[in-house]
C-alpha cells in the first residue's frame, strides 16, 4: 500500500500529541525527531527531510493557538501543509495544444513500465473525449513495437509502426501526419530507454524533440527505485527539459520517498501515478489528496470520482426499489462486490477512508488482502447456486449447502460465512436506504 510504513509511523508520532493540553518546545522537538526518523526510512532526499523539518518547527512555534483546534491538531495542520507544499501544492494538469492538435513524448530507462504507461495515459485521455494515437519509437528494445501493439489494442487506440525504419524522428514525423488524416487529437510517442543514462540516449531524444516539438515531455520513473528515480529526474530534465512525471507503482512502494522528493529537487510536478497493472490505474496526482493519505484523513473526493465513474442511474434505481420491497438476492450481492472490485479493491478503498490505518486493522484481525481472497471466493460459491438459491437462500439447507461447497470448491464453513456476511450486507444496504435513520442521512448528505 502505498506510504504505508511512513504513514503509521507519521499518525503514530501524532497520536502522542494529540492527548496532551499544551506542547513545550521540548515536545514539538521531539516529535520532530521522530518526524525526522520516518521521513529518513521512507527513502526521502536528505535535503528535503532537513528542510521540510525546520519549516515545520519554525512554524509550530511561531502559530499563535486557535481556540478550535488542540496544539496537536495544529501541527498536524503545518504538517499536511507543508507535505502539500513538498508534493507540489495543487495538481498539475497535462498541457494540450490550443491548435487542437497535441504530442505527447514518453521518455524514461528501462523497466519503468513506459510502453504500458502509454497505454494507461491513451485509456485516461480517452474518457476525457480526446482521440489518442500510440506511436512506437523505441527501435531496440526487442519486442517493444509488438507490446506496444498488444496496449493499444487493449485500450482501443491506433498505434503506428515503421518497423524498418531505424531513425525514430522519421517514424514520429510520419505518425503525425498519419493522426492528423485519421482525425485523431493527441499523439503519444514511445520512446527508447535505456538501463541508464548515457550520451547515445540523450542525444537521440534531443534530436527527436528538436523534430517533433512536443507540447508535454513526461519522464516515466518506477516508485520502488526510490532516489534513484530522483535522480533519473535530475538527469533528464538537465537535457531535455521534462514538463512532468507520471511515477508507476506507487501502489506497491510503502516508503514513498520518491513522490515525496522529486518535485522539491527536480521542480517539475508529478502529473500522474501508476496505482495497479490494470490500465484504468493511473490516477491524476493531487498533493492535497495524497497528504490526507498520508496523515490518516482518508480520501473521500478520490472514492467518490472513483465511485461516479461506475455509478449506473438505472441500476441504482433498481437497487433501490428492491431494497424498499426487501429484494436484495445473492445475485445482487454479488454484483456488489463486483463494483468493489471495478474501484480497485476493499485494500484500496479503506486506505482513502478516514482514520484508516493498516496496523491497527490488522492488529484487530482485519486483512484487506485476505477479505479480498475472500471475494474471490464467495464469487465462487455465489455462481454454483441455482437461480432459486440465490434468490432465496432462506431454502440452503445442509443438502445443499453440500452441493454448492463441492461445486464450488469451498467448505461448508465458507457457505455459511457467505451468507452471514450476506445479511449484513442486506441490513446495511437497508440502513442506507431509510431516508429517516441515521445512516441513510449521512448517506445522502455525502
Amino acid at each position: 500500500m502505498a506510504f504505508e510504513g511512513l504513514s503509521e509511523k507519521l499518525q503514530g508520532v501524532f497520536g502522542n500529541l494529540k492527548g496532551k493540553g499544551s506542547l513545550t518546545e521540548a515536545d514539538i522537538n521531539a516529535a520532530m525527531r521522530e518526524v525526522k526518523l520516518a521521513l529518513l526510512e521512507a527513502d526521502v532526499n536528505f535535503k528535503v527531510v532537513r528542510e521540510f523539518v525546520a519549516a515545520v518547527k519554525e512554524k509550530a512555534l511561531g502559530e499563535e493557538e486557535m481556540a478550535s483546534l488542540t496544539p496537536g491538531q495544529q501541527v498536524i495542520k503545518i504538517v499536511n501543509e507543508e507535505l502539500v507544499s513538498l508534493m507540489g501544492g495543487t495538481a498539475s494538469k497535462l498541457t494540450f495544444s490550443p491548435k487542437g492538435f497535441t504530442v505527447i513524448m514518453m521518455v524514461g530507462l528501462q523497466g519503468t513500465g513506459k510502453t504500458t504507461t502509454c497505454g494507461k495515459l491513451a485509456y485516461q485521455l480517452k474518457k476525457q473525449g480526446k482521440k489518442p494515437m500510440l506511436c512506437a519509437c523505441d527501435i531496440y528494445r526487442p519486442a517493444a513495437i509488438d507490446q506496444l501493439e498488444v496496449v493499444g489494442k487493449s485500450v482501443d487506440v491506433p498505434v503506428f509502426t515503421m518497423r524498418e525504419c531505424r531513425e525514430p524522428q522519421v517514424i514520429a514525423r510520419a505518425a503525425i501526419e498519419e493522426a492528423d488524416k485519421y482525425g485523431c487529437n493527441v499523439l503519444i510517442v514511445d520512446t527508447a530507454g535505456r538501463l541508464q543514462i548515457d550520451e547515445e540516449l540523450m542525444e537521440e531524444l534531443e534530436v527527436l524533440k528538436k523534430e517533433i516539438k512536443p507540447h508535454e515531455i513526461l519522464l516515466v520513473v518506477d516508485a520502488l527505485t526510490g532516489q534513484d528515480a530522483v535522480n533519473a529526474a535530475e538527469g533528464f530534465d538537465s537535457r531535455l527539459g521534462i514538463d512532468g512525471i507520471i511515477m508507476t507503482k506507487l501502489d506497491g512502494d510503502s516508503r514513498g520517498g520518491a513522490a515525496l522528493s522529486v518535485k522539491k529537487v527536480t521542480g517539475k510536478p508529478i502529473k500522474y501515478v501508476g496505482m495497479g497493472e490494470k490500465f484504468d490505474a493511473l490516477e491524476q496526482f493531487h498533493p492535497e489528496r495524497m497528504a490526507s493519505r498520508i496523515l490518516g484523513m482518508g480520501d473521500m473526493l478520490t472514492l467518490i470520482e472513483k465511485a461516479q465513474e461506475d455509478y449506473d442511474e438505472a441500476k441504482a434505481a433498481e437497487m433501490e426499489r428492491k431494497l424498499r420491497k426487501n429484494a436484495f438476492t445473492l445475485e445482487d450481492f454479488l454484483e456488489q462486490m463486483g463494483q468493489i472490485k471495478k474501484m480497485g479493491g476493499i485494500a484500496k478503498m479503506l486506505e482513502m477512508m478516514p482514520g484508516f490505518n493498516t496496523a491497527q486493522m490488522r492488529a484487530q484481525g482485519f486483512d484487506p488482502e485476505k477479505s479480498q481472497k475472500e471475494f474471490v471466493q464467495f464469487e465462487a460459491i455465489i455462481q454454483s447456486m441455482t437461480k432459486a438459491e440465490r434468490n432465496d437462500p432462506s431454502i440452503l439447507n445442509g443438502s445443499r449447502r453440500k452441493r454448492i461447497a463441492a461445486g464450488s470448491g469451498q467448505s461448508v464453513t465458507k457457505i455459511n460465512q457467505l451468507v452471514k456476511r450476506y445479511e449484513e450486507a442486506k441490513k446495511m444496504m437497508k440502513g442506507l436506504n431509510n431516508k429517516n435513520s441515521k445512516l441513510g442521512r449521512m448517506f445522502r448528505g455525502m
